[in-house]
């Protein structure tokens, strides 16, 4: 279960932003007790509506009336949103906004106490490592449809809702949000371009520190998590995820894929750990990458405001590796989450059937018997 137990992480918390929100107290209460191999996040499962916590109203955003109905308004051929587009339909009700932040272990960065000192108004967590299959030693594996549709229902998100996402670096973990969704049935799912940093950048306001009631539900979801994989029963399902199995790859379908080529296999990570010639982060791990994959790593598919490329500036960083996109692609990473980022990039250029090697190199690298290159 997650872990019910509170401890004080911050005190004497004087100013975030000239213009962001703060708690009715000087100090405010996180659970940031990490469990699990790799890291998962602990919430408190029990927690009084209010207590030590505030909702601040943003100083900036007005108060606004919009005619026009959000699914009118919705970029639907495009996978990102602009800060000044969530701004402007942020009160809308079918709009629901998650705060995907995940950062690599040796970064020593706790994404859900960044998300109680400073978030997008209203926004919500999104645990990566918690949502995720509890049967898997791999970590943030995919769930499994029941896992996910529980654990959106507890977050209080309905398959009408349009979903954006966002993290703490600009594109990063988002994407995988992202993908999650997408895999399982869910369209109405956009990555606010630029992330939290551009939406600060823009002059907009966050909250600092999180309602009873956000803290609440992300403990549910885990929950939720923790309770379908431990067979015990759930509330009602609001939500219902459907798997699209194209958008995921195993591992069998890798090693069939290097003398069948049917897809162009596309890596994320960086050229040094492709060519074999950097250590992986995680220990155990080795070096290299799969017989017939590209490289193309992720933050070339970015500016430098960790924007999304413009279509023209994307099509040629794929042209120049010699990867056509008029054939099938699947693309891999370290852990399945920046690999996201290349099937963002390539769903900007209308390749909405890209896969996704959910193990990557974590569980490439891992194994004994499969096939390696070095450059």
């Amino acid at each position: 279960m997650a872990s019910s137990i509170l401890t004080r992480a911050v005190t004497g918390l004087k100013s975030i932003r000239s213009s962001a929100c703060f708690p009715r107290e000087s100090r405010y209460y996180s659970s940031l007790i990490r469990a699990r191999t790799f890291g998962r996040i602990g919430y408190p499962s029990l927690l009084a509506s209010g207590a030590g916590f505030s909702r601040c109203e943003s100083t900036t955003l007005p108060s606004m009336t919009i005619s026009t109905s959000f699914h009118s308004m919705a970029p639907d051929e495009q996978p990102v949103v602009s800060a000044d587009w969530l701004h402007a339909n942020l009160r809308e009700p079918e709009v629901k906004v998650l705060d995907a932040s995940w950062y690599m272990p040796d970064e020593k960065r706790n994404p859900f106490q960044e998300y109680q000192v400073a978030h997008i108004p209203g926004a919500l967590f999104f645990d990566v490592d918690g949502i995720s299959d509890r049967k898997s030693n791999l970590p943030h594996m995919l769930p499994s449809e029941e896992a996910f549709a529980a654990a959106i229902s507890a977050l209080g998100i309905d398959n009408k809702d349009g979903v954006v996402v966002y993290d703490g670096k600009g594109i990063f973990s988002a994407a995988r949000a992202w993908w999650m969704f997408r895999v399982f049935g869910h369209d109405k799912v956009w990555v606010l371009d630029g992330g939290l940093p551009q939406w600060r950048a823009s002059g907009f306001d966050v909250e600092s520190s999180a309602s009873g009631d956000a803290v609440l539900k992300s403990s549910a979801a885990i929950e939720a998590i923790e309770k379908i994989y431990q067979r015990q029963s759930v509330g009602p399902l609001t939500y219902a995820a459907k798997l699209r199995p194209h958008l995921i790859w195993s591992i069998e379908q890798v090693r069939q894929n290097i003398d069948g080529q049917t897809h162009q296999h596309i890596d994320a990570r960086s050229k040094a750990r492709f060519d074999g010639v950097a250590p992986e982060p995680r220990k155990g791990i080795r070096s290299g990458h799969v017989p017939g994959s590209k490289c193309i790593p992720f933050g070339q598919l970015l500016d430098g405001s960790q924007m999304l490329l413009p279509k023209e500036d994307l099509i040629k960083r794929f042209q120049h590796e010699g990867i056509s996109l008029d054939r099938p692609i699947v693309t891999s990473c370290g852990t399945g989450i920046t690999a996201c980022i290349l099937a963002l990039g390539l769903h900007r250029l209308g390749k909405t059937d890209v896969a996704i090697y959910d193990g990557s190199w974590t569980e490439w690298g891992s194994e004994l018997d499969t096939p390696i290159t070095t450059s």
